[in-house]
C-alpha cells in the first residue's frame, strides 16, 4: 500500500498548458529550474567579486567558491538526470535581486576593507538564500522518494554552508575590525578638520581685531597731530598778541 502511495507521488505531473504547480512535485521542480538559473548566474557575478576584493583571504574564499559553484551546475544537472526531467533554467528572481544588490555595494565603497565587508554581506545573503533553498529541496526529494537526488542537493547543501562559514571566519579574523577602524579615522580626520577650521577663524578674528586696532591708531595718530597743529597755531596768536601789545 505505502508503495502504491509512493507511486501515486511519483507520477502526478501537471496538467498540459499551465504553468502552476498542482503538487509537491511540481515545486520541487520548478525549486530544481530556479536554483540551476541562480547557480548559472552566480558562475557570472563572483568574477567581479573577486576582482573587486582586496584581502587575500577573501580573493581565495570567492575563487575557491566560485569553483564550487560550478560544480554546483554540473551536480544539479545530474539532479535533473536522476529524477527523470528535463535540464531546464527558470529566471529566479530573488537571486537577480542579490546580485544586483552586490553590484551596487561594491559601487557605492571605496576600494578596501570596507568595500569587503560589503563583499562579504553581499555574498552571505547570497549563501543564506542558497541553503534555505536546498535544504527545502532536499527535505521534497525525501518525502518524493527520490533519494539519488537527495544525496545530491545534500552534498551541495553541505557545501554553501561551509562557504557560508568560511566567509564569516574572513570577515571576523581581520575585516570587519579593520572596517571598523575606518571609522574611527574618519571621525578623527573630522575632529581634526574641525580644529583647524577653529584656528582658521580664530586667525581670521585676530586679523581683523589687529586691523581694527591699526586703525584705531591711525585715527588717533591723526587726531593728536590735528590737536598738535592747532595748538602750535594757538600759542602762535599768543606770541603775536603779546607783541602787539608790548609795541603799543
Amino acid at each position: 500500500m505505502q508503495q502504491d502511495n509512493n507511486a501515486s507521488v511519483k507520477r502526478t505531473t501537471r496538467p498540459v498548458n499551465t504553468n502552476e504547480a498542482t503538487g509537491l512535485r511540481d515545486l520541487f521542480e520548478d525549486g530544481l529550474k530556479d536554483i540551476y538559473w541562480a547557480e548559472k548566474a552566480l558562475t557570472k557575478a563572483m568574477p567581479k567579486m573577486i576582482e573587486n576584493a582586496t584581502s587575500p583571504e577573501l580573493v581565495s574564499a570567492l575563487t575557491d567558491h566560485l569553483a564550487i559553484t560550478e560544480e554546483h551546475v554540473t551536480r544539479l544537472e545530474r539532479v535533473f538526470s536522476a529524477i527523470g526531467s528535463d535540464v531546464l533554467a527558470k529566471k529566479c528572481d530573488a537571486m537577480e535581486g542579490l546580485i544586483k544588490e552586490g553590484n551596487q555595494i561594491m559601487e557605492s565603497t571605496t576600494e578596501g576593507v570596507v568595500r569587503d565587508a560589503g563583499i562579504i554581506a553581499a555574498a552571505q545573503k547570497v549563501e543564506h538564500y542558497e541553503i534555505a533553498t536546498y535544504g527545502t529541496l532536499c527535505a521534497f526529494a525525501k518525502i518524493l522518494n527520490e533519494d539519488e537526488a537527495a544525496s545530491l542537493l545534500l552534498e551541495t547543501l553541505n557545501e554553501e554552508k561551509e562557504a557560508d562559514d568560511k566567509l564569516s571566519e574572513v570577515a571576523e579574523a581581520s575585516i570587519n575590525l579593520q572596517a571598523a577602524a575606518e571609522d574611527i579615522d574618519d571621525e578623527e580626520l573630522g575632529e581634526g578638520m574641525d580644529e583647524e577650521e577653529m584656528m582658521e577663524d580664530d586667525m581670521d578674528e585676530a586679523g581683523v581685531d589687529k586691523m581694527n586696532a591699526e586703525e584705531d591708531l591711525d585715527v588717533e595718530t591723526i587726531n593728536g597731530e590735528n590737536m598738535d597743529d592747532e595748538s602750535m597755531e594757538q600759542d602762535m596768536e599768543d606770541d603775536t598778541s603779546d607783541e602787539n601789545t608790548r609795541v603799543k
